[in-house]
């Protein structure tokens, strides 16, 4: 019956897309419907749009599961390579918005430093599948350099929440390709020792007032701390079952900032609570378990690493954000993945998903077509 209603080529297509994965995303993104309905104060146009962002997402991971491993390994190079020069180009003549220059208008307004979750661990998933496993130190060297450049550029902007992301995805490639835990652990304790010089010297006055209301937010409750005050009394209001949906004191009388994008964990957890935080984590850990499922099965280096890497660094969101959130982590700007609105996160995720997808359904298939 359905082969009827469909096309062949759509046919086609659906068979490299993972129904698991796919089961997964779809449940998370009708609870983020839900949510933003409610966060929104029933503003359906806002709810409308968000639909809209969903359904491009999921047209490109239809696309972007047909393509081939060897596909991506032929444009790491030059989609790195322009994601480096559109970074510079943002420090040189981009648009500045609210004290941050993030954003290159070419007829329309884009922000290289999103491309880069992608083109980093691309690159140096890349960059180690032509060497032997596991890595010598001097590739290790080069492939950190790979990933400071861009990270350092997306920090001068300054977006330090999206530098992290961009550097952990480049990092956590490092890290699957086989870097010893001497080096994992001569990298934290070096991290350790430059953060007093990253507070001090590689900060802007903000991001330092940021860890500083992290460690006592109750000192300026109405200024810098507000925020996670906030938050954290709307988390924990919602008690074991929560007040019930559309219930929320703090997010429907205006006590609540941001509460449709970064702080949309806030109100999800006031309405349910304590049960329904534990169904969304796991909802998050089953996405995130199907997506390194899928890497073990990468038909060869390129895509175990990638794949890998861009299923940690999902895992890499829900904690920053929900540190955040919680007060456990500073305000960075980094939101809910896939429950918080805006399109640029969800069409850069969806695209993650389907190269996912991808690495995994391309070797089965080809043995299908051999029989």
């Amino acid at each position: 019956m359905i082969k009827g209603l469909m096309p062949n080529w759509l046919l086609r297509a659906m068979h490299r897309v993972d129904a698991v994965l796919l089961a997964f995303l779809s449940l998370l993104v009708f609870l983020s419907l839900v949510t933003l309905y409610s966060a929104s104060d029933a503003n359906l146009n806002q709810v409308y749009r968000q639909a809209a962002h969903f359904l491009a997402g999921f047209t490109l991971i239809i696309i972007f599961s047909q393509v081939q491993s060897k596909t991506l390994r032929q444009w790491s190079i030059w989609l790195y390579s322009a994601g480096v020069v559109l970074l510079i180009l943002v420090l040189l003549v981009g648009e500045t918005k609210k004290g941050a220059t993030r954003w290159l208008n070419i007829g329309i307004d884009i922000q290289p430093a999103e491309l880069m979750k992608l083109a980093v661990p691309m690159m140096v998933a890349y960059f180690f599948s032509e060497k032997a496993l596991p890595p010598r130190f001097i590739d290790i060297v080069i492939a950190l350099l790979l990933v400071a450049v861009p990270m350092l550029l997306i920090m001068k902007q300054p977006d330090l929440g999206t530098a992290l992301l961009v550097g952990m995805s480049g990092f956590f490639v490092i890290y699957l390709a086989g870097m010893s835990w001497w080096l994992i652990g001569g990298t934290v304790v070096s991290i350790i020792i430059a953060a007093p010089l990253m507070f001090m010297y590689g900060m802007h006055d903000y991001q330092r007032q940021r860890v500083l209301t992290l460690l006592n937010p109750e000192a300026d409750k109405l200024g810098t701390g507000y925020h996670i005050t906030q938050s954290k009394i709307a988390i924990g209001s919602g008690g074991v079952d929560g007040k019930g949906w559309f219930n929320g004191d703090q997010s429907h009388l205006d006590f609540l900032p941001e509460r449709h994008t970064d702080f949309i964990y806030a109100v999800f957890g006031e309405e349910f609570g304590l049960v329904g935080n534990l169904l969304l984590m796991g909802l998050y850990l089953l996405i995130i378990w199907r997506c390194l499922y899928i890497a073990s099965q990468g038909e060869d280096t390129f895509a175990r690493l990638l794949a890998g890497s861009l299923g940690i660094t999902f895992f890499v969101y829900l904690f920053v954000n929900i540190g955040m959130v919680s007060g456990l982590l500073p305000v960075v700007g980094v939101p809910l993945p896939l429950v918080s609105y805006g399109g640029t996160a969800v069409v850069t995720l969806m695209m993650a998903f389907g190269i996912i997808m991808g690495m995994k359904k391309r070797k089965r298939i080809y043995q299908q077509e051999n029989y």
